[in-house]
């Protein structure tokens, strides 16, 4: 038991509050999942540019003179922003694989949280509350957002096996559910060229849709291709650069409800998670369709 929450405005004027919102529509399912818990934030950047989000055991130790470090590498400019266990940083978009290849050499015990253009990733074990308190993520702003409350089922209570999971430029996934077939899906990927950094079958979820994407669909295509190759019981939240999808199996067992107005679309494993949005009493409210993709693009 998992929970999700996922959040894509279409009225610029609530960009300044998605931290917010998300934070709070996350802390409201608690109780679904106390072991970790994450966000994924796809806010601005300056053109040209793109992100790295890090995360470090030992950030005082990893993050010093990292960014001149990378500058260095990569030759060209670096700017960081540290938040307790993780680091932004800010550098040309053509850049950010090289980047992160240097860091696998000059911080081997950091891990790459995700990567893109506007994605920002913050995870961590412990309740939602204290993650968001942590990293600050009330006074983030964006245009959408994913989130998730973990109780573990398949892997250790981990940093890394928190969600989101991040396995493609400006990607995200969260997951409700089990995969039942995660292990030859993961030899299957693992065959076309496909990393994976922990046993979790999210990231599996994960690294699929990427892996289509980058074959050439758009995320609704993949989300449909997904229906037909992943096996077990699951809701899936993504988030892309412009976009917002969910999708859940064809048994459709674990919880969902969705909202939509004028001015965003929201979804929550329940209600309750989306009871303080504004203007919710006007939204249309529905459960999610088994076997069913759903998704908006700015």
């Amino acid at each position: 038991m998992c929970g999700i929450v996922g959040l894509f405005l279409k009225d610029k004027s609530l960009e300044p509050q998605l931290g917010a919102m998300l934070s709070e529509m996350l802390v409201l399912l608690t109780d679904r999942g106390p072991d970790s818990a994450g966000i994924a934030i796809y806010g601005s950047s300056a053109e040209g540019q793109g992100k790295l989000t890090i995360q470090s055991p030992s950030p005082k130790r990893d993050f010093a003179g990292l960014d001149a470090e990378l500058s260095k590498k990569i030759g060209a400019p670096v700017a960081v922003t540290v938040k307790s266990t993780h680091a932004v940083f800010v550098m040309p978009a053509d850049k950010l694989e090289a980047a992160r290849e240097a860091i696998v050499e000059l911080r081997p015990a950091a891990r790459v949280m995700g990567m893109g253009e506007t994605i920002e990733i913050y995870k961590e074990v412990g309740l939602p509350v204290k993650v968001a308190e942590r990293f600050e993520v009330s006074k983030m702003s964006g245009t959408h957002g994913i989130g998730h409350t973990r109780m573990a089922t398949e892997s250790a209570v981990t940093t890394m096996g928190a969600h989101p999971f991040s396995t493609g430029p400006d990607q995200c996934l969260v997951h409700n559910g089990s995969l039942s077939n995660h292990n030859n899906v993961r030899r299957e990927l693992r065959r076309e060229g496909m990393t994976f950094e922990t046993e979790n079958d999210t990231e599996v979820a994960a690294a699929y849709l990427s892996h289509k994407i980058a074959g050439g669909m758009d995320l609704g295509q993949a989300l449909e291709s997904s229906l037909e190759d992943l096996d077990g019981f699951f809701t899936f939240v993504v988030g892309t650069k412009n976009g917002f999808g969910v999708v859940r199996d064809p048994i459709a067992c674990k919880p969902a409800v969705m909202a939509e107005t004028d001015r965003y679309v929201a979804f929550g494993s329940e209600y309750r998670a989306l009871a303080n949005l504004p203007g919710i009493e006007q939204a249309k409210v529905w459960e999610p369709e088994p076997s069913t993709v759903y998704f908006w693009e700015h």
